[in-house]
């Protein structure tokens, strides 16, 4: 399979996220409460939801990216060679950023993306129905 396939049309990306805010106490009365509904299913019997979230910056309801790291091959003549970038900054900034590589060189139907955690994170508004990370 990988003999078939184009290194060149291949976005590696890395996402790392925290959760929104630095410590569980910080959080509304009602954010509190769903944090402790939706983590119910991961927690321990031992855990509370106070003692778990530092995990939440999984889950895009409760945590902000801050980082997007990208890597990907280039040809210099016989050369291949790999470049990586990372985004960061505010969320909205990085976003942007990574939203405009996707649209100016990884967008036509040959490009993939191959991320390490991307089923475990929605990229909120970056729309590209072209892709299918899995």
């Amino acid at each position: 399979m990988i003999t078939k396939l184009n290194l060149e049309y291949v976005l590696f990306l890395d996402i790392e996220t925290v959760p929104e805010e630095i410590d569980f106490d910080l959080l509304s009365e009602e954010k509190k409460e769903l944090w402790e509904q939706k983590s119910r299913y991961k927690r321990k019997d031992d855990s509370s939801p106070k003692e778990f979230y530092s995990s939440a910056g999984i889950w895009a309801e409760f945590g902000k990216i801050i980082c997007i790291s990208v890597g990907y091959f280039k040809m210099k003549g016989a050369l291949r060679t790999f470049r990586v970038t990372s985004f960061h900054g505010s969320e909205e900034k990085l976003l942007k950023d990574f939203k405009n590589l996707i649209e100016i060189h990884f967008s036509q139907t040959k490009h993939l993306l191959c991320a390490h955690n991307g089923k475990e994170l929605s990229l909120g508004n970056l729309y590209m129905p072209q892709y299918r990370i899995s």
